[in-house]
């Protein structure tokens, strides 16, 4: 058989095997569909959120989408220059009824991937372990222009460019409060409500660490859109 009649049934075939994914794979699994603010988190998922990078009008506009749906309320920013400059960033003001110990600066994905994380784990999870709704989300903080770790040689950290929250603590309807620093190591609903929304809600993340990484990591959750699923 000549040549260019293998490349032809090669590409045929090809063409007919993406059209087949397309059609009939579910979107969290499909690497061709666009990305939806209701994808479960799956290998696929967490690489779309990643590519949200370099689609910064797709981001925000799945942003507006989980503004209009009320799970999240935002204000985008003017970028920024320096050494630790910062593009296309907003301002998390709320997660919709959950609301914040204060605003915080993120990139567009890591607004986005938080978003999914407290409405498709958190606030569930609160439901499951208190039978209360999850009100609050205490926070350290994001954007922070230093290093790693505040080491002068170090490389920049995650949160010189937005793209981690340092998490804290949680807080419910029936006045149930959660610190990391107290409720990782005990045994009441505390510390199963924080590693069930550890473990499940990492995978929205590039990375999520917690006190089990480090003594740096004892009174708050990591979570940063950087590597492909270190959860520690």
């Amino acid at each position: 058989m000549a040549k260019g009649v293998k490349a032809l049934i090669g590409l045929t075939v090809t063409a007919v095997a993406a059209f087949w994914i397309y059609e009939h794979l579910p979107a969290q699994y499909n690497p061709f569909t666009p990305l939806s603010i209701d994808d479960p988190p799956t290998l696929v998922t967490r690489y779309k959120l990643r590519q949200m990078a370099n689609h910064p009008e797709a981001c925000l506009a799945l942003l507006k989408q989980a503004e209009a749906r009320q799970q999240l309320s935002f204000r985008s920013v003017a970028d920024a220059s320096g050494k630790c400059p910062l593009r296309d960033a907003v301002r998390v003001q709320n997660f919709g009824d959950v609301k914040l110990s204060s605003s915080f600066l993120a990139s567009c994905p890591l607004a986005l991937s938080s978003t999914m994380f407290i409405h498709q784990r958190a606030v569930p999870q609160a439901l499951t372990t208190f039978g209360s709704k999850l009100t609050r989300v205490n926070h350290l903080g994001s954007y922070a222009c230093r290093n790693i770790y505040h080491r002068q040689n170090a490389r920049l950290s995650e949160h010189a460019t937005a793209d981690a929250l340092d998490v804290s603590g949680f807080g419910f309807a029936n006045g149930q409060q959660v610190t990391v620093l107290k409720g990782w190591g005990s045994d009441g609903k505390g510390g199963e409500y924080l590693h069930a929304v550890f473990e499940n809600g990492c995978v929205f993340f590039g990375n999520a660490l917690g006190p089990d990484y480090n003594a740096a990591h004892a009174n708050h959750f990591h979570l940063g859109m950087r590597g492909y699923g270190l959860c520690r």
